[in-house]
């Protein structure tokens, strides 16, 4: 037996209660932004118009991202296509507030706006000033999904402060949707438990190399109706190209990671099913995953990701895939 690609993947589906509809693949714009090397604009804008083309309609942006570069060039190409609004979804993020200021070098890994550093700030006045500040840098009139942003050592200020913001942004009908986005689950975890999120983005945590979410977090979120959007589902590069220098996690892979990456991969060869295209369909055969979220900096890699959307994979290599994953935990 053999599964098509990604059913509809281009389909606007509901994430979790929220009202909020989301496209199974939708694209992150980090990358856009200058993550890791430079983009230009217009290839910024090309690579979005190829998104769009393929029937795109969800994006997921942050202040963080290119120093607010990210916001710009998505907000610069929503307003140029001129489609209404209620056509797409953005979400964006807070928790970071962009100041003037010089970042020490290899402070950020982003190659974008200079004259900016990224200060934390997980307070409700925090969160209101962030958002005003996307709103002005996107040209958009709302965020349909906001998401608190990698609070990991700032669970006291998030929780007591930028949830309840967003939580009475929601109650106004500012804001569509709330959520938390991170790259760890304990923490996601405990966000479902103690607090009334719509969703959360979960990055690298449910992957070919990483399954750990399926532990706790996605059993709790299917049983809560919180909605799941999953990104890192290349772990930031090694299950895109597993080659010597991959990065795995945004740092260089382990030769034990390699070695595992590789062996899916063989796996994968064997079935003449790119190694990509499993990664990326992989998180959506979990009931409780909505949406997975990746990102592209150019037409060819957004091409690249459609084509792996929608590349058959055999249940057979998923059974594979499945005995390799459960035997590297």
């Amino acid at each position: 037996m053999t599964t098509a690609g990604i059913p509809g993947f281009t389909e606007r589906v509901p994430l979790g209660r929220s009202g909020v509809t989301v496209s199974r693949v939708g694209l992150g714009t980090a990358p856009l932004a200058g993550l890791f090397s430079a983009v230009g604009a217009e290839q910024a804008a090309a690579t979005l118009d190829t998104a769009w083309t393929a029937g795109i309609r969800y994006f997921d942006t942050a202040p963080h991202y290119g120093a607010g570069l990210a916001e710009r060039r998505l907000g610069d190409f929503l307003a140029d296509t001129g489609r209404a609004r209620e056509e797409y979804t953005v979400s964006t993020k807070v928790g970071r507030l962009l100041v003037p200021g010089d970042a020490a070098p290899g402070d950020e890994a982003f190659h974008g706006d200079e004259g900016l550093v990224r200060v934390r700030d997980y307070s409700a006045d925090g969160v209101y000033r962030s958002l005003a500040e996307s709103l002005e840098r996107s040209g958009l009139d709302a965020f349909d999904i906001v998401l608190i942003h990698d609070p990991d050592d700032h669970w006291e200020e998030a929780v007591g402060g930028a949830y309840p913001a967003l939580a009475r942004l929601r109650a106004e009908g500012a804001v569509r949707a709330i959520g938390a986005g991170m790259n760890q689950t304990a923490m996601l975890t405990r966000f479902v438990i103690e607090t009334d999120l719509d969703c959360v983005l979960v990055a690298g945590r449910y992957s070919l190399l990483d399954r750990s979410a399926a532990d706790e977090l996605l059993p709790l979120c299917a049983k809560r109706e919180v909605g799941v959007l999953v990104g890192g589902v290349y772990n930031s590069g090694i299950l895109a190209d597993p080659a010597p220098g991959a990065t795995y996690d945004y740092a260089p892979a382990s030769e034990g990671v390699l070695r595992r990456a590789l062996a899916l991969a063989d796996r994968c060869s064997a079935h003449g099913v790119p190694l990509a295209a499993a990664a990326l369909q992989f998180p959506l055969r979990h009931p409780a995953v909505t949406g997975v979220v990746v990102g592209a900096r150019s037409p060819r890699e957004m091409t690249e990701n459609i084509a792996h959307a929608t590349t058959a994979v055999p249940q057979a290599l998923w059974a594979e895939l499945d005995a390799l994953g459960t035997a590297g935990r």
